[in-house]
C-alpha cells in the first residue's frame, strides 16, 4: 500500500484562492468598507477599486471596461445573457439555439424559456463533443435571436470552434453568447477573436474568490436588466456591489492573463503525460472528448467495468480528490447528459471519472494517482 498523500485533481470544480488575490481583497472587508455608490471619500475609494477591477477584467478578455458587468458568478452570467436577450419583447417570437452539452445554467434556463412559449433548439454533438456545424446552419434558417454555445465543455474538455459558430450566427442576424467559465484563465479568451456578443466568466475557476463573476456585453447589444432596484452596474444589475469579491476577480484576471502561456504549456504537458500513461497502462480505460482541441487540464476517463462512484470513494479514502463530472450535478442519480450526448451508454457514463489538473499539480502526484488507480482497479475487478 502507498503512503497516504492528498492530491487535488478537481480544478474544474473550483480552485484555491491565490495568495496575491487574498492580499488584494483584505482591505475591502474592514478598512475600505464604504459603499461604492456613496459620494464621500470612503465610497469613492471603493468605487475606484471596482472601476479598476473592471478595467483589469476587460483587458484580460480584449474588451472595453464599459462592456463588463459584475455578477455573482458564471450561472448568473449565463442566466442573464439568455434571459436578457430572449425575454425582450421583440425576441419572444424568435428562436433560441443552444447545444445538448451545455452547463445546466444554460439548459435549465432554456427549459424555462420553453415553458414561456419560446422556440428552443438543442444542437447535437459528435462523439468528440463538437457541435455539428451543419445542424447549426440549418436551424439558423428560422428567425433566431440568440445562439449560446459554451467555449469548452466542463466535463469532457472539448474546446468548441466558437469563432466559426459566431460568424454564421451573425450572418443570419442572431446574437452569440458563449460560456467561457472553463476557458478563461486556461487558454486565450479574446471576445473580438471569438466574435461573441456576450461572454460569461467566473472568479473561482481562476484562483479567485467564489461568489463573483462577470458578463461581457458587446457595446450596442440590447439586453434587459437582470435585477431591478438601484442604479448599480449602470442600471443593469441592482444591488450593492461585492467590493472584495470584485477586487479579487480583477486581481485574479490580471494574474491569470500574465501567466497564461506558461500555465497552458505546463498543464497541457502534465495532462498529456497523464492520458498517455492511462491509455498504455490501464486496458479498461477510454478517454472522453477531443484529444486535439481540449482544455489543458481535463482528463475524462471511462473505466470499463468499474463503477465511477465506487472509484471516487476509493480515491477519496486514499486522499485523492476527483469528480464524476460537473460539480453542479454532484449527487444526481441521472447519467451525465454530456456523456450520453457523445454516445456513451448510461452504464458507461456511470463508469466515468473526471480528473482536472491545475496550477499546483506536480508530476509526482500524477504518478501517485496512476499507481493508486491500478491498485483500485485490481481490487474492484
Amino acid at each position: 500500500m502507498l503512503t497516504a498523500k492528498n492530491v487535488y485533481l478537481d480544478y474544474a470544480a473550483t480552485t484555491p484562492l491565490d495568495a496575491a488575490v487574498l492580499e488584494a481583497m483584505l482591505p475591502y472587508f474592514n478598512v475600505v468598507y464604504g459603499n461604492p455608490s456613496s459620494i464621500y471619500s470612503y465610497g469613492r475609494e471603493a468605487r475606484r477599486a471596482v472601476d479598476d477591477a473592471r478595467r483589469r477584467v476587460a483587458t484580460a478578455i480584449g474588451a472595453e471596461a464599459g462592456e463588463v458587468f459584475f455578477t455573482s458568478g458564471g450561472s448568473e452570467s449565463d442566466n442573464w445573457a439568455v434571459k436578457g436577450v430572449m425575454l425582450r419583447e421583440e425576441n419572444q417570437d424568435k428562436r433560441f439555439i443552444t447545444s445538448q452539452i451545455e452547463h445546466h445554467a444554460i439548459l435549465h434556463t432554456a427549459a424555462r424559456l420553453e415553458k414561456q412559449g419560446i422556440d428552443v433548439v438543442y444542437l447535437p454533438v459528435d462523439e468528440e463533443g463538437f457541435v455539428q456545424y451543419d445542424a447549426l446552419v440549418n436551424c439558423l434558417r428560422e428567425k433566431t435571436a440568440l445562439v449560446s454555445i459554451m467555449h469548452a465543455n466542463n466535463e469532457i474538455g472539448t474546446v468548441e470552434h466558437i469563432a466559426e459558430y459566431s460568424q454564421i450566427a451573425h450572418q443570419n442576424g442572431a446574437l452569440f453568447h458563449t460560456d467561457a467559465v472553463q476557458t478563461f484563465g486556461s487558454i486565450p479568451v479574446d471576445v473580438n477573436k471569438l466574435g461573441v456578443d456576450l461572454l460569461s466568466i467566473s472568479g473561482h475557476k481562476i484562483y479567485g474568490p467564489k461568489g463573483v463573476g462577470a458578463l461581457y456585453v458587446r457595446k450596442g447589444t440590447l439586453i434587459d436588466s437582470f435585477i431591478d432596484g438601484g442604479a448599480q452596474e449602470r442600471g443593469k444589475r441592482a444591488g450593492t456591489e461585492n467590493v472584495p469579491g470584485i477586487v479579487g476577480l480583477g486581481k485574479a484576471a490580471e494574474i491569470a492573463c500574465g501567466r497564461l502561456g506558461v500555465f497552458e504549456d505546463r498543464v497541457t504537458r502534465y495532462r498529456d503525460y497523464f492520458i498517455s500513461r492511462i491509455c498504455s497502462e490501464i486496458p479498461c480505460a477510454r478517454i472522453n472528448g477531443s484529444l486535439s482541441s481540449r482544455l489543458p487540464g481535463n482528463v475524462s476517463v471511462t473505466f470499463e467495468g468499474i463503477d465511477g462512484s465506487t472509484m471516487l470513494m476509493k480515491l477519496d479514502q486514499k486522499g485523492v480528490f476527483a469528480s464524476s463530472g460537473s460539480a453542479c450535478t454532484a449527487g444526481s442519480l441521472d447519467p451525465s447528459h454530456v456523456l450520453t450526448a457523445i454516445g456513451r451508454t448510461e452504464k458507461e457514463a456511470s463508469q466515468t471519472v473526471r480528473f482536472t489538473i491545475g496550477l499546483l499539480t506536480e508530476l509526482d502526484e500524477i504518478d501517485h494517482v496512476l499507481e493508486l488507480l491500478r491498485e483500485i482497479i485490481t481490487e474492484l475487478k
